[in-house]
């Protein structure tokens, strides 16, 4: 039998538990031509503030041993562009969920952007970027800490008329806190983790490798810590998680499920391959059917941490 795929998510029906991760799939019209829509369950948006941003001057990403470091700086063309030549396309696609990640440097931007996107048509929620390690202002600053969050989320929530998903930071003391915090602020949902903080030197030079000096480390490499804090926040929230960090594989898909996510998000895997989403989608869908598993949803949360069972 073929397995059912749909997961509901803060409200949303998701056909499928795997979307594109923010900042890899451009505006998601890049990719049309690359990624069948109607495989995926969704996809979330370049970073979208106020006013067009250029983000950080060059170099501003690196290859790592096992994944990349970004310091893209959250270039995009502002909310206003976002709606007048990116939306419309998308709206050809109803059955992919199309999230806005909102950004901004004070929490009046933030606001605003999602007062403006409130009266759009074809976006299925917001996810708040509280977490970007590499701009100087807004991101991490929010999302390390905790009294800070709580603002930030708790107005976004009284003015968005969509679910509102927070992105939460991973280079915080205790993840749990900051989840409890983001729901207790009124959040319908959290995505995590972005990428770490990091710093690559080159020893010919002497200098760092990006032009902003550090950037947000994310591929491969942070799987198994990306996994542990999906985890300890599912423990802590009853809200649903989208879990993301270093997912190459259906099985790393798997992991994230197991660990208490509801769905999961693919992002430096992109680069590599700009399919990468479907074939993770389409993959899941072939292992769940192996492994005799009749409906997706019942992986979320279903690790087993008892004595294994005698053979």
């Amino acid at each position: 039998m073929k397995p059912d795929m749909r997961v509901s998510f803060c409200g949303l029906d998701l056909v499928s538990p795997v979307l594109a991760a923010s900042g890899t799939f451009g505006y998601g019209v890049e990719f049309e031509d690359i990624v069948r829509f109607k495989k995926i369950g969704g996809f979330v948006t370049k970073g979208i503030s106020p006013e067009p941003m250029a983000g950080n001057q060059a170099p501003r990403l690196i290859e790592t041993a096992a994944g990349m470091i970004n310091a893209i700086g959250l270039q995009n063309i502002g909310v206003e562009r976002f709606l007048l030549e990116k939306l419309p396309p998308l709206r050809h696609y109803p059955r992919c969920a199309v999230i806005v990640n909102v950004f901004g440097a004070t929490i009046d931007d933030y606001v605003a952007v999602i007062a403006r996107l409130n009266d759009a048509e074809g976006i299925a929620a917001y996810e708040l970027n509280a977490s970007c390690p590499n701009t100087k202002h807004g991101g991490i600053a929010f999302g390390s800490d905790a009294d800070s969050l709580f603002d930030l989320v708790s107005r976004a929530k009284a003015r968005a008329t969509r679910p509102l998903i927070v992105k939460l930071s991973p280079n915080v003391t205790s993840i749990a806190h900051m989840a409890r915090t983001a729901q207790r602020a009124g959040a319908d949902a959290l995505s995590l983790v972005n990428t770490f903080l990091a710093l690559s030197i080159d020893t010919e030079t002497r200098r760092p490798r990006l032009s902003n000096i550090t950037g947000g480390l994310s591929g491969p490499a942070i799987k198994p810590i990306a996994v542990r804090m999906v985890w300890e926040a599912a423990k802590a929230v009853t809200i649903p998680i989208l879990g993301l960090g270093g997912i190459v594989t259906p099985e790393d898909a798997v992991e994230f499920l197991l660990a208490g996510a509801t769905a999961v998000q693919i992002g430096t895997a992109s680069y590599a391959d700009p399919r990468a989403t479907e074939r993770i989608a389409v993959g899941l869908e072939q292992w769940c059917a192996r492994h005799h598993v009749a409906r997706v949803a019942d992986l979320t949360g279903a690790m087993e941490t008892g004595p294994p069972a005698l053979s």
